[in-house]
């Protein structure tokens, strides 16, 4: 049984995938800070120490010197971040901050998206973070924005059909829509200065905008 946490506790996870340079993460005492794979060499350019450091090191190319080191094998269900985030999971944690988990392959950039949704799915929620944009996952839920956000935002059935899609204090606005994986009604819609907020009643919906500063959201309480 997974043990409760703060509400303001994190889990940061920090992959080998792009990382801003000027990225600096502050951990709190009761946040826990993960290196998965050649995120090791990342989380150690910031001058931080990982609680735990998890992978097959294939991106790394050697088995880290760390005391807390999780060797997976290289065939495996579980990518290096899902393995992760289920750590995470197994520790009491609800909220989590994904760095490291863009550019490079698509198709791990598509995994980390994809867990995203899953985390949504089991009341949690995780924020991906790279390439100059934030992405979450909402599911048979809401997401508010303050007012001063500012650049596009955009919204993605993730699976099937949303229902009861909602958009306000956005330059479209939508009330009780619905939404399919099939075609992108969501893209690229703005923010106008308002606070806005986008809700699913019954589905997932992928949302993305620009940023790097997922503190605001981080410091919500799920």
């Amino acid at each position: 049984m997974p043990v409760a946490m703060p509400n303001d506790a994190v889990c940061f996870i920090v992959g080998a995938g792009t990382v801003d340079p000027d990225l600096r993460l502050s951990p709190g005492p009761d946040d826990l800070l993960i290196a998965a794979d050649g995120g090791f060499a990342t989380v150690e350019r910031m001058g931080l120490v990982p609680h735990l450091v998890i992978g097959d090191f294939d991106s790394l190319g050697k088995q880290p010197d760390h005391p807390n080191t999780m060797v997976l094998p290289t065939v495996k269900d579980d990518t290096d971040m899902s393995a992760a985030i289920k750590i995470g999971r197994e520790r009491g944690y609800t909220r989590f901050a994904l760095y490291g988990g863009t550019g490079g392959r698509l198709a791990h950039t598509l995994a980390n998206l994809q867990l995203l949704d899953g985390l949504a799915r089991e009341g949690c929620r995780g924020f991906l973070v790279g390439e100059g944009t934030v992405a979450t996952a909402v599911h048979n839920s809401k997401l508010n924005f303050p007012a001063h956000m500012f650049g596009y935002l955009s919204a993605f059935c993730v699976s099937g059909r949303a229902e009861g899609v909602a958009l306000s204090g956005l330059k479209y606005e939508v009330s009780d829509a619905r939404m399919e994986s099939s075609f992108p009604l969501g893209v690229s819609n703005e923010f106008t200065g308002l606070p806005a907020r986008v809700e699913v009643a019954d589905g997932s919906l992928l949302v993305l905008w620009q940023g790097d500063d997922v503190e605001e959201f981080l410091l919500r309480t799920l």
